[in-house]
């Protein structure tokens, strides 16, 4: 029988709703049904694709007795993170200031207002060493509630306060300096790993906004082992197990130092990220490798994750057929079967070994380079490369015939932000206008279907979507749509990008505050309104904002975007000076605003090919720089002429238009233009040869 999870549209709640619980959604229902039987309630928060989220439903919330106990003693919410951040973000703080960690699945019990007391993770059915079964726990708070009330309720006011003063936090009489940047990376310094990259010990994430801190120390001061921990780093995680060697994208993180084995979800924020830190290391180093990297993730995300209308699914689980990472393991045997000759040469490339090194299996990895494995077969490196791409490609054709993990459909408007922004970018430096034409798809679909009324929405599945978006939803889809302009010189985007900014300041800005909200002032009102600034997974919300507001506030000089930039990296600096390396984005906005403005105008008559000078304005890594263009129509104004229509509103193309017919681009460095350029071999020089500070 359904709960009342039945008529939901998230595959996460959709998963629970034949469960024995009588699982409510977040909503006014359960939590007036809490408040009318002065109730507790238990909130249960995961993701469609947590590996853990599933033991848990299976070891309890399917357990008929397990069950009865919660229908009994609570009123059972469950709520899918990637719909609800906001909910999310409110009780894993309160979580993790509790038990000093979180993770998914979250299990958090509050009082009938929504008041968090006691919250943790993943509980087991049966006791371990200092772990609760669950059961037990549930009896536990239940006495707690019934005979030791005014204790609990006064414990949880307690926890709010301690909350909202950590959300309220207010601006440091200091302005933010390259100082919290060089501080932050001597920190990553200590803590890196030499020999397999990344920082600090296993699990080992990602953390490409981190990278990107140290990518920009690397390009402003020229310190060499910014450089070298990035690269090292890119390299070794895309060696190792965390990546599908098969389909090209990453894993979520890596569960050892090595970066062998993962957990095996594959999200698409993670991917999007990553895609752009492998281009701007690519463009830091001319490292050919790194390119093919960004080709292979890109590649594969317009291959398992486009939705039919343009979009980008959300993730694939890391389970099928109930086990962890069988879809991508594999044995020696059955490798033979499928590459035949080839077999052998492929095991030792990738370490397929009878014994396995995951739970009697393989998962594919490069324990050498390949140049290491072409000196011993005595074979070049060329043909290693090829015959071993060409194994991959049918073992990746044979994998189809397995039964694939799930795959998570929602279209979530931040992540296909980031998405959108990974594809122009690459598409703009690598010369692969097919990449651009996806991200263009992307971009019209989620502007199309998720946004009405002048407002964003947050997500959208089978035709239906979730409520209003939320910060990073906003300043992340403006980020990327100032990137698609500058891929396609398409005005539409900047002018979108700029209405974005325009409403994230009437939605999520706060003069009182003087910073950004993760939710509008006219959201749900929650325990306490969330505000985050440091990273996850992704980037935060309010540092999408600040570097929406400085890009645009380049691009336009407009006063009030340059201010809400400053104010809201301003706003962190006590937060910055304690904890660097959580604020990646938050620092690499400081890096920007304090770099050498760079301007690049792109103008291109309706006649001629413009991806040759794009892919020249996008050839190098430019800590400060914007680019910023126009595709002149027939029968446009000529700048000679007469005033352009975005004249007055991008000043670097004010009274400019193409030279004798031809795709003109102007070079500006520190707010002084130099001569026009048609050939984009000279654009891409010039802009290497520029010093990146101020």
């Amino acid at each position: 029988m359904s709960n009342h999870l039945a008529s939901e549209t998230s595959p996460y709640l959709l998963q629970h709703a034949e469960n024995p619980v009588e699982w409510y959604p977040w909503g006014a229902e359960a939590l007036a049904r809490a408040k009318a039987e002065q109730r507790p309630i238990l909130l249960s928060v995961g993701y469609s694709s947590c590996h853990w989220c599933h033991v848990m439903k299976r070891e309890s919330f399917e357990d008929p007795s397990i069950a009865a106990l919660m229908n009994e003693l609570f009123v059972n919410i469950k709520v899918d993170r990637e719909e609800r951040p906001d909910i999310d973000q409110i009780y894993m703080k309160a979580v993790q200031a509790m038990s000093g960690r979180g993770g998914w699945p979250m299990t958090v019990f509050l009082t009938p207002d929504g008041i968090p007391f006691f919250g943790g993770t993943y509980y087991p059915p049966e006791p371990r060493p200092g772990v609760p079964s669950f059961p037990d726990l549930l009896r536990t708070i239940h006495d707690a509630w019934e005979h030791r009330r005014d204790k609990v309720l006064a414990g949880g006011t307690r926890l709010l306060d301690t909350l909202r003063q950590g959300s309220d936090s207010g601006t440091s009489a200091a302005p933010a300096s390259l100082e919290l940047v060089d501080a932050a990376v001597a920190t990553l310094e200590r803590s890196y790993d030499a020999t397999q990259g990344g920082f600090g010990p296993a699990p080992k994430f990602p953390q490409p906004v981190t990278l990107e801190v140290l990518l920009r120390h690397h390009a402003r001061t020229g310190t060499p082992s910014s450089l070298a921990m990035v690269v090292h780093t890119l390299r070794r995680m895309a060696a190792g197990g965390m990546r599908d060697h098969l389909g090209g994208a990453f894993h979520r993180y890596s569960v050892d130092a090595r970066w062998l084995v993962p957990h095996f979800e594959k999200m698409l924020s993670d991917n999007a990220l990553l895609a752009r830190i492998y281009l701007d290391a690519w463009k830091l180093t001319g490292s050919d490798d790194l390119a093919d990297i960004v080709v292979e993730v890109l590649d594969d995300l317009v291959r398992d994750f486009t939705d039919d209308g343009g979009g980008f699914y959300a993730a694939r689980d890391a389970d099928s057929e109930g086990v962890e990472g069988r879809f991508y393991v594999w044995s020696p045997e059955e490798i033979a079967d499928v590459l035949g000759d080839d077999a052998e040469l492929f095991c030792r490339a990738y370490n397929v070994t009878p014994g396995g090194n995951f739970e009697g299996a393989s998962i594919l990895h490069l324990p050498h380079p390949i140049e290491v494995i072409a000196a011993s077969e005595q074979r070049s490196t060329s043909e290693i490369d090829s015959l071993l791409a060409r194994s991959r490609a049918v073992l990746l054709e044979h994998r189809t015939t397995r039964i694939e993990p799930f795959r998570d459909k929602k279209v979530i408007v931040s992540w296909n932000a980031f998405t959108i922004r990974a594809f122009a970018e690459a598409g703009a430096a690598l010369g692969r206008a097919d990449y651009i034409d996806r991200a263009v798809e992307a971009a019209d679909f989620i502007w199309n279907t998720l946004r009405t009324d002048d407002r964003l929405l947050h997500s959208w599945i089978a035709g239906k979507t979730s409520g209003g978006g939320f910060l990073d939803d906003y300043a992340g889809l403006g980020n990327a749509l100032l990137s698609l302009h500058a891929a396609t010189l398409d005005s539409r985007w900047l002018d979108r990008a700029r209405s974005l900014a325009d409403e994230v300041l009437v939605l999520f800005y706060e003069e009182e505050s003087a910073t950004v909200f993760d939710t509008a002032h006219d959201a749900e009102t929650l325990v306490l309104r969330p505000r985050d600034s440091t990273d996850g997974a992704t980037p935060s919300g309010p540092s999408l904002a600040a570097e929406l507001f400085a890009r645009a506030g380049a691009l336009t000089d407009e006063p009030r975007y340059r201010a809400a930039a400053r104010t809201i990296v301003d706003h962190e600096v006590e937060a910055m000076q304690q904890f660097g390396p959580a604020f990646g984005r938050m620092l690499s906005v400081v890096d920007r605003l304090e770099a050498r403005p760079v301007e690049v105008a792109l103008l291109v008559p309706a006649t001629c090919n413009p991806y040759d000078l794009i892919k020249a304005a996008h050839a190098e890594f430019l800590p400060g720089g914007v680019i910023a263009g126009r595709i002149e129509q027939e029968g446009s104004p000529n700048p000679a002429h007469g005033v352009h229509p975005t004249d007055t509103e991008i000043p670097v193309l004010a009274g400019r238009g193409p030279i004798d017919g031809k795709p003109t681009a102007f070079v500006c460095e520190g707010y002084a233009c130099g001569l026009p350029d048609h050939d984009p071999e000279m654009v891409r020089q010039r802009l290497a040869a520029m010093p990146n500070q101020a």
